[in-house]
């Protein structure tokens, strides 16, 4: 067992797959020699070659395209894009040929390949580096859509998602990179993907949550604990596949509900949880299902970033509104 960050985490869990399977490849902007814009395949170029760990250009769509052919013929690229606001032009290769290459070939065909996006503010970077656009894959058939949230779970995820016969988006909380650590096992370990966790129980209030905002969460938690508030913390961990059972049970338990996330608020992935709520537990609710979000609005830049990233504050205070009633 060592302390990983969430960074070293996903580092580990490549180097593991690079070198247990040679069908896996990584593939991406500065991914080689440079170790990627985060440094998370820092060595790997050496360690495993140029064709394992390929730099490619900069060509979003030309990255997933020639991705998804290969995965097509067999192998298992792992692509790598630098940040979730630079993905749009690779979108229509998603979209209509990633994720639907198993229901155009009626099962003959499969894409099993791994898109990674850094996404998510906190960290003040400039235009297009701090976007949390999750709701758009989520809203895309065939793709699955999973964020981890601590070093545990990135490895654990990432190794699992490597695996899985069919597409899936893995996206990775910037700020969380280095600003978590925790102890994980130096070999190879799974974490099944679509299953929810829950970090902290209680009775009054189910706070369901996912990424970066997690750590926010936790934050809220110790305000509401101090006031004699007790709230239940969801991790979601996928959001396609979403486990709805987990967060039902806590719904039905607590009668109150907060969905926080830091995406803008229309049509943000909390709608779809909020959504489910109503149409599962209604009758279990105590209080209308409050969201705690961005807003619908450009993430600002580094000077006004704090203005849109939800805080701890604004949790507290929606988990107050729902308790009101």
């Amino acid at each position: 067992m060592a302390v990983r960050t969430l960074a070293q985490a996903i580092t580990d869990a490549l180097d593991i797959a690079l070198g247990q399977d040679d069908r896996v490849l990584l593939m991406g902007e500065d991914v080689g020699k440079t170790g990627g814009v985060f440094r998370l395949s820092s060595g790997l170029y050496e360690k495993y070659g140029p064709e394992r760990v390929i730099d490619a250009p900069v060509a979003e769509s030309g990255i997933i395209g020639t991705a998804f052919g290969m995965a097509v013929a067999g192998m298992r690229p792992v692509t790598e894009i630098q940040f979730m606001g630079f993905s749009y032009p690779a979108y229509d290769q998603i979209v209509s040929h990633v994720g639907r290459i198993r229901n155009r070939s009626r099962h003959r065909f499969t894409a099993p390949m791994v898109i990674r996006m850094p996404f998510g503010g906190g960290i003040g970077a400039a235009e297009h580096h701090s976007e949390s656009t999750e709701s758009i894959y989520a809203h895309t058939p065939g793709v699955k859509v999973v964020v981890p949230s601590t070093p545990y779970d990135a490895k654990g995820m990432l190794l699992e998602a490597i695996e899985d016969p069919d597409p899936v988006i893995f996206l990775e909380p910037i700020r969380l990179y280095r600003s978590v650590k925790e102890e994980i096992p130096d070999g190879p370990y799974r974490v099944p993907l679509g299953l929810a966790r829950v970090l902290a129980s209680g009775d009054d209030v189910s706070i369901i949550t996912y990424g970066a905002m997690t750590a926010t969460a936790r934050k809220a938690l110790a305000v509401l604990s101090q006031e004699g508030v007790s709230a239940e913390l969801i991790d979601l961990r996928s959001i396609v596949p979403l486990d709805l059972d987990t967060i039902l049970e806590s719904v039905q338990k607590t009668g109150r509900a907060v969905v926080v996330h830091e995406a803008h608020r229309t049509a943000g992935f909390g709608a779809e949880v909020v959504a489910q709520i109503q149409e599962h537990a209604l009758f279990s609710l105590l209080a209308p299902v409050q969201r705690v979000t961005g807003w619908d609005t450009i993430v600002p830049l580094k000077l006004a970033e704090h203005h849109y990233v939800p805080t701890a504050n604004r949790i507290v205070a929606a988990v107050g509104k729902t308790l009101e009633d």
